[in-house]
């Protein structure tokens, strides 16, 4: 939370997913002696992040990699992941790491789940699904005082409400373990908000993610939460508004935003200047949300 804080304060609020699609890496015009020697496919994979985590340190603040696009990749994916989160470390160590693995399980088995995010992988935090039993079952993540755990609330994708969405009435037991007043109904994801905001953060390390796609859902949550950080997924392919996002979810102090965007920015062109291009439209997004972040704040000194 210390590293994003400073991010924040720095102005930087983009968060560069790394999902790096195998597929997708333009493999022609890589560097990689090894790759090149043909040793492992994969090797491209780690050859393209280096790239362009020298092309964006200095712009975002934070690096997101989904455990998805390596763990296809077999084993040696997450060779290759954890080769990716120490070279951030090395190049960039004021740079977070979010390692986007929506991990879930009973408590003996999230313990095994810590064990690999935060010890072998070297994450700075994790995101974590809250559908096994809540704080009970992240009980393990959540006393990681010194690590980021990041709560799925409302998600991007366009089925979330079908579950996200459901109303939740509020009977006496649920009214103690939140401030919503009994007899009240409420959609499933705020009961989430509100218990990760007034049970689950006892140690100061939580966060929620909420996604672009749902401004209206981000500005409720905000409301619940204060000033939380808020992981906001959903810029670019999937066709978040920036500037709903920024006018819905800053906090109070007008941060408390870690807006990520990933297949837009990594795979914005597949020439040989694709690091170049990548570097230059995160650019343009972090000018984009520096200037609107401008505009909502002088709307809400003027109100």
């Amino acid at each position: 939370m210390e590293l994003i804080e400073a991010k924040w304060n720095a102005g930087k609020f983009v968060c560069l997913g790394l999902d790096s699609e195998l597929k997708r890496v333009p493999r022609e015009y890589l560097r990689s002696a090894r790759f090149c020697r043909g040793a492992y496919a994969s090797d491209a994979v780690l050859e393209f992040n280096k790239i362009i985590v020298d092309m964006t340190h200095n712009i975002v603040g934070a690096y997101k990699p989904n455990a998805a696009y390596y763990e296809t990749l077999g084993d040696h994916g997450m060779v290759i992941l954890r080769k990716t989160i120490e070279y951030i470390n090395e190049v960039a160590p004021d740079v977070p790491v979010i390692y986007d693995a929506k991990r879930a399980d009973i408590g003996n088995t999230n313990r095994g789940y810590v064990v690999s995010a935060f010890e072998k992988l070297c994450a700075d935090a994790i995101t974590v699904n809250p559908y096994f039993g809540g704080e009970e079952a992240l009980s393990p993540f959540l006393a990681m005082k010194d690590k980021g755990i990041i709560v799925l609330c409302r998600t991007s994708n366009s089925g979330a409400g079908e579950l996200q969405d459901l109303p939740i009435l509020i009977g006496e037991r649920e009214a103690q373990m939140t401030n919503f007043r009994k007899g009240t109904t409420v959609p499933f994801y705020q009961f989430v908000a509100a218990r990760v905001s007034r049970s689950w953060n006892k140690n100061g390390n939580c966060a929620l993610v909420v996604g672009a796609t749902a401004p209206h859902e981000l500005g409720e949550v905000r409301n619940i939460v204060g000033e939380m950080p808020i992981l906001v997924p959903g810029i670019g392919t999937q066709g978040g508004d920036i500037a709903a996002t920024l006018t819905q979810g800053l906090d109070a102090c007008g941060q408390g935003l870690i807006i990520n965007s990933s297949s837009g920015l990594i795979f914005a062109d597949n020439g040989p200047d694709f690091a170049e291009a990548t570097r230059r439209a995160t650019f343009r997004l972090h000018q984009q949300i520096g200037d609107i972040r401008t505009i909502v704040l002088e709307e809400r000194e003027s109100v």
